[in-house]
């Protein structure tokens, strides 16, 4: 079923190799003092200027360094050649990107839960909201921020400057929908040679993302990861096949 890649699966590799070249050869946050390519089609906060609407998108085919890229199109090929055998070249696109969107629907919404509270206080405090995007910005103060708004405005500059690349929010979503359509498939982590059906390995790879989202403990992946984005992605995917399951939806309709 894994053996030989599919076509929109081989597409979205080469897309996302290219944006990687991109990256090396134009610059990003991993590769030099250059951020150019990076600050164009990484998703930025959208309170920060750096951010614009394609990014939404963009940033679904950035990676972060070698080993983002290699994990993550090492998945979409072991799982979305699977998924797009079962459901066909749209359905799996439209899980896909669906996916996408949905890992950042809950990562900016998680940005703003932190962000909001604060940022109403400093307004609420007297200050304008330019006054705090551009002090957030630049990361200095002017001479009448008292220590109180000072603190606040320290807690909001890693969510201002936060910034988010990778497939991984889509790859969630395919490995949600793969979970659904093969739940007996069993699965093994690298590092533990254990063969796990996918009905429980999948919830419980999506269980220590919740728990890495609310503690900030990692377990398998680097500090900065958007766990959020793995959750929203995976909700999303769950979501689009338990309706097209509900409603029988002829697999073949958008062929």
């Amino acid at each position: 079923m894994m053996n030989n890649i599919t076509d929109t699966v081989k597409h979205l590799i080469i897309i996302n190799v290219v944006m990687f070249i991109g990256t090396l050869a134009i610059g990003g946050l991993a590769f030099g003092e250059n951020t150019l390519f990076y600050d164009w089609f990484a998703l930025h906060f959208p309170k920060n200027p750096a951010f614009q609407p394609w990014q939404i998108i963009t940033h679904m085919f950035m990676h972060g360094g070698f080993m983002h890229i290699l994990f993550n199109m090492f998945a979409l090929w072991m799982f979305g050649t699977a998924v797009e055998r079962q459901l066909g070249a749209k359905k799996f696109l439209f899980i896909y990107i669906s996916a996408g969107l949905g890992a950042v629907l809950f990562q900016l919404g998680f940005y703003y839960f932190n962000f909001l509270p604060g940022y109403n206080e400093l307004i609420n405090s007297g200050l304008s909201n330019e006054m705090v995007v551009e002090m957030l910005n630049t990361g200095q103060t002017t001479a009448n921020v008292n220590d109180t708004q000072l603190g606040i405005l320290q807690n909001l500059f890693q969510i201002f400057h936060a910034s988010m690349v990778g497939a991984s929010g889509c790859i969630m979503g395919i490995l949600a929908a793969f979970g659904m359509m093969n739940p007996d498939a069993k699965l093994m982590l690298i590092f533990l040679p254990v063969p796990i059906k996918a009905k429980y390995f999948i919830p419980g790879i999506i269980l220590l993302d919740v728990i890495s989202a609310i503690t900030g403990q990692s377990f398998f992946s680097p500090s900065n990861t958007a766990y959020m984005a793995h959750i929203g992605g995976a909700l999303t995917g769950f979501i689009i096949m338990w309706y097209w399951k509900k409603t029988q939806f002829n697999k073949n309709r958008w062929n």
